[in-house]
């Protein structure tokens, strides 16, 4: 009796040990076009090598970027009327989402402090929206710092969180500061999926955020 030969041409290919990778490299054939850049760089490169060094068995496990949280304090409304809609529409431009009006949750006499009033502004990104405001943040906006030295790297929460602040608006190349009634600080809060601060770290460095370096100091924003 003759015994079938199998073709080696008709074998499968053997599945990489690691699954993790396996599946990631299975997600990157079936990007669509529309996604935005530096998404297609996070699932493309940075998961790769997070997966590589930080030995995640399971995709779950490596980290991303959750949503951006952009906040303006407000002490001013208290005796600014034009402070909430002058604040509300410098956020919309820079963030490309309508921003929620946050009020006081009690009464304070000392600070003149009424409950329900406006006391900030906030918005927050997710999707698409996040990883477009992400790139123009990292490639555009902390650029255009006078002096900039890079950001801290050590303004993480403990679990991976990161959060900076700016002095003033007009920092956005979507701000005409012809048009600004004031300037306004502004706090920007990057939530991930990190476990704990270096992992946190060392995904958002993969993704270009510039910090700076262990023995340089960081210029004021």
């Amino acid at each position: 009796k003759k015994t079938a030969v199998k073709d080696s041409s008709t074998r499968k290919p053997k599945a990489p040990k690691n699954a993790a990778v396996a599946k990631l490299k299975s997600k990157t054939s079936v990007i669509p076009t529309q996604v935005p850049r530096m998404k297609r760089v996070y699932i493309e490169e940075v998961s790769q090598v997070l997966v590589r060094e930080f030995g995640y068995e399971n995709p779950m496990e490596v980290p991303r970027i959750v949503k951006i949280v952009l906040n303006i304090g407000l002490g001013e409304a208290l005796e600014s009327n034009s402070a909430v809609g002058a604040a509300v529409g410098d956020l919309q431009k820079i963030s490309g989402q309508k921003p929620i009006e946050n009020c006081a949750k009690m009464s304070i006499a000392n600070f003149k402090l009424r409950e329900g009033s406006v006391i900030g502004t906030s918005v927050t990104l997710r999707g698409n929206r996040m990883w477009q405001f992400y790139d123009r943040f990292v490639n555009i906006t902390l650029p255009r710092v006078r002096d900039f030295r890079g950001i801290s790297r050590t303004a993480f929460d403990g679990r991976g969180n990161y959060s900076l602040g700016l002095r003033d608006q007009s920092t956005f190349p979507e701000i005409d500061y012809n048009e600004i009634d004031r300037m306004r600080g502004m706090q920007l809060t990057f939530v991930t999926s990190a476990r704990s601060d270096e992992e946190g770290r060392r995904l958002l460095e993969l993704l270009g955020m510039p910090f700076a370096r262990v023995d340089e100091p960081v210029g004021a924003l």
